[in-house]
């Protein structure tokens, strides 16, 4: 006992020490700490490090409700070296800078539809391709019909302050001929099994795909294909066959997923407490989004690899949730199911089966 008694003394002495010598050279470490970092991520390409293939970096994965924990929906994708996002909502670009995307490689924004939350963050992410990719045309951006209205809109909110940077930094490093984004609409034929190449360049395709996301119309998911490895992105939509036959055998199936008995205890209980409006809106919902357990069926019905949910509703504050959220899922999808979370990148490595998870934020 006498030894153990010193023991703890000798360390409790140490802990002592330790947090009186912090405290004393506390500035001098922070200090040294904040260069520290400066000089391994200022002007370092963190996707340089990333093995060769496709990565999608999960930029947003929230939806319109208020969630402190994640964007507005917004995926990042790099094919080799090309970069290209998916949505952009509310803190999506802000989320994309800190997790190391190459900003300045940004070749198109496809847009799956024009509602609020996937578009809301675009004006802050056309700033920051033009300025950070020091552009000499503006950003290609790629959506369903209503775009170019779209674009154009963002192109007058900021054009007073792009008069400001240009004059603050100068031509050579905010050229007016870069400014803002270039709308090209998308024509996707209608019916059963829509879907219309967009990009085909060697070994990288990208394809939209016609879903159901009625009364908003024309809505997009899309297709990635590089080097041999996949991936889908749903956009919002219900759960549609169209969608499952154009991501047969992706590696991963990115979906939106809206937990349909949750939102209906949130509804139930507004109403209860005469919030009408807001019970109208919770009831609304359900009839134009996929629950966890539908999105399930179709990843296993399109022999996807993996499941990730994005555009999570309602809410998740705390991880606990995650099991209530995707109810018997894993019942229903044979492989790795995951309930997306802001700064996620997968990495699908080219010649290789791998699957690769990290965190970049």
């Amino acid at each position: 006992m006498v030894w153990l008694r010193r023991g703890l003394i000798g360390v409790l002495v140490l802990v002592v020490l330790a947090v009186i010598g912090f405290n004393l050279f506390r500035d001098q470490i922070v200090e040294r700490a904040f260069y520290r970092a400066v000089d391994q991520n200022a002007g370092v390409d963190r996707s340089a490090a990333l093995p060769y293939g496709l990565h999608v970096y999960m930029c947003g994965t929230g939806s319109p409700m208020p969630d402190a924990t994640r964007a507005g929906p917004c995926l990042g994708v790099l094919a080799g070296d090309r970069a290209f996002i998916f949505d952009v909502g509310s803190g999506g670009a802000r989320n994309l800078g800190s997790m190391g995307f190459p900003m300045a490689r940004i070749e198109s924004v496809y847009l799956t539809h024009l509602h609020s939350d996937h578009i809301d963050g675009l004006g802050e992410l056309l700033l920051m391709s033009w300025i950070n990719g020091n552009r000499s045309e503006p950003t290609p951006v790629l959506g369903p019909t209503g775009t170019a209205e779209v674009v154009g809109g963002f192109n007058a909110a900021y054009r007073l302050d792009s008069t400001y940077r240009l004059a603050h930094h100068g031509p050579e490093i905010a050229n007016p001929n870069g400014y803002g984004g270039v709308a090209e609409e998308i024509s996707v034929p209608v019916g059963p099994g829509g879907k219309q190449v967009v990009l085909d360049d060697g070994d990288l395709k990208i394809t939209a795909i016609r879903v159901d996301h009625a009364p908003i119309e024309p809505a997009f998911g899309y297709r990635i294909d590089y080097k041999g490895r996949s991936v889908s992105i749903s956009g919002d939509t219900v759960y549609h066959p169209g969608f499952i036959a154009a991501s047969r055998g992706v590696d991963i199936m990115l979906h939106e997923a809206l937990n349909k008995k949750m939102v209906q205890a949130i509804g139930e209980t507004l109403g209860e407490r005469g919030v009408r409006n807001g019970e109208i809106i919770f009831e609304d919902i359900l009839d134009y989004h996929t629950d966890p357990e539908e999105a399930a069926v179709a990843a296993q019905e399109a022999g996807a690899d993996q499941l990730v949910y994005y555009h999570i509703v309602p809410q998740l504050p705390v991880k606990m949730l995650e099991s209530m959220f995707i109810g018997e899922s894993r019942s229903k999808f044979d492989g790795k199911i995951t309930v997306g979370a802001d700064g996620m990148l997968f990495s699908l490595p080219a010649g290789s089966d791998e699957i690769l998870r990290s965190n970049a934020l």
